[in-house]
């Protein structure tokens, strides 16, 4: 099959799959099929173990996107696809590159649509039967279409000899719906990268090349590496002493000094929000010291133990700020706040380890975004599969803290357990369960397509 095959395909799939529907289980249909046309179409260019991981994230997704419907399941399901399409065509380009692209092609595929030229095949017509099918059929099709529409505003009883019939057919919103799945199609199967990736894609390597090895460039033209080599040592130490301090009166304002618990909470955003900044600024002073030279410099040695100890204290930071997160949800409970944070924190984790070993191993800059990329993609990814909502509701019950009838009616999916909660506690009934109730209702009665079958579980009330 040729481009134009694979685009016109999907556009009608994609209008048959959501004319009259909203997002639902026809959204994880198109996601396996486009899946499935790129496994079948483009086996042979699966040559590593990769392809077969992302296929089967890609189908995971989409069956998670089918039964919850959600934005990290639709997250999921979008990423898992494009990996899936981006390294089946594009082998030598990074992933990162991924984003500009998508980005640039959400603008350029508006006006590339027009350039025929690149994506409808130059053919002569030689087939007789083809060429009296557009003699004898469309052309007279158009001119006829084009004349009915004026004499129908002319006459009345004119149009209605042929509009007196209805027909339970939307045409503009199939019209509107058949333009967006070509526009997707078109942009996913034919998409457009400038050649800048192509020229600058070794500038993403994790690997340092020969070139410069042999050489140590100076980032300031007005220090000498010597200088700046001492510069990177008295800055560390500095740095270290500081969040040396830090975490000693971190911890003591966290495990010795007695806290009211209404000002926990924002002693708690606070303090987090310190160890956010601080993780970043602190792979970002390692990126700055290792970005070249440095990592070769056999001089640099007490910079790189100083470096070295400079992230396990971030380290020693970070596992603070869990255990005050611990406390947080101890006093409080459970929200997907409190678990966004927990999982930020075991990412900052994984990134320092990763910086960690990008300076023993003498890697470049990218290697650190190459490998946290793909770190982030799988959070994003186990995250779609687990129900959030009802472990949040089953801890905060069985702990008897953030259980107020708004916020566990607020969560997802966690029906079962908050009726019986509420029919425990004799709050069944109320204004806001039947507000989300009314919610469930209406998403059983939707059509097969649009549905999230996690609600297809779900007993009527």
């Amino acid at each position: 099959m040729k481009k134009h095959h694979f685009i016109l395909a999907c556009s009608v799939i994609f209008t048959l799959l959501f004319y009259n529907e909203s997002v639902g289980v026809n959204l994880a249909i198109f996601g396996l099929i486009l899946t499935g046309m790129i496994c079948y179409f483009f086996q042979e260019r699966f040559n590593s173990r990769l392809h077969l991981v992302l296929v089967i994230t890609s189908v995971l997704s989409c069956f998670a996107f089918a039964w919850y419907g959600d934005f990290v399941s639709f997250l999921a399901l979008s990423m898992s696809i494009l990996f899936l399409q981006f390294k089946t065509h594009e082998v030598k380009l990074k992933i990162l590159q991924i984003f500009p692209i998508v980005f640039i092609n959400g603008f350029t595929s508006l006006g590339r649509i027009l350039m025929f030229s690149q994506w409808l095949p130059k053919r002569e017509i030689k087939n007789d039967l083809t060429k009296k099918l557009i003699a004898y059929v469309v052309i007279p099709a158009i001119f006829i279409t084009l004349f009915f529409v004026v004499y129908a505003f002319g006459s009345e009883h004119f149009s209605s000899l042929f509009t007196d019939y209805t027909l339970d057919l939307n045409v503009l919103e199939v019209f509107l719906i058949a333009l967006l799945g070509f526009y997707i199609s078109f942009s996913f199967w034919n998409y457009w990268v400038p050649e800048i990736c192509y020229d600058k894609n070794s500038m993403l390597d994790n690997d340092f090349s020969n070139e410069t090895r042999m050489e140590h460039q100076q980032t300031f033209s007005f220090l000498d590496l010597d200088f700046e080599r001492k510069s990177g040592e008295i800055t560390l130490v500095l740095l270290n002493c500081m969040i040396l301090i830090f975490i000693v009166t971190y911890n003591y304002e966290q495990f010795f000094e007695e806290q009211v618990v209404v000002s926990l909470s924002a002693a708690t955003h606070e303090r987090v929000n310190a160890v956010i900044f601080s993780i970043i600024m602190a792979v970002g002073v390692m990126l700055f010291f290792f970005k070249n030279g440095f990592n070769f410099d056999k001089k640099a040695s007490t910079l790189k133990l100083l470096s070295k100890i400079w992230i396990a204290l971030n380290g020693v930071l970070i596992i603070s700020a869990i255990i005050k997160n611990v406390e947080y949800v101890a006093a409080f409970g459970l929200t997907y706040k409190r678990l966004g944070v927990f999982a930020f924190l075991l990412l900052a984790i994984v990134g320092l380890l990763i910086t960690f070993w990008k300076i023993y191993k003498q890697k470049t800059n990218a290697y650190l975004f190459n490998k946290m990329i793909w770190y982030f993609y799988g959070m994003i990814l186990i995250s779609s599969f687990i129900n959030w909502g009802n472990i949040i509701t089953n801890y905060n019950i069985s702990v008897n803290k953030g259980v107020e009838p708004i916020f566990l009616s607020g969560l997802n999916f966690n029906d079962e357990n908050r009726r019986d909660y509420f029919l425990l506690k004799k709050l069944d009934g109320q204004y806001i369960e039947l507000t989300r109730e009314n919610a469930i209702s209406n998403r059983q009665s939707e059509s097969f397509l649009s549905k999230a079958l996690y609600y297809e579980f779900i007993s009527k009330k």
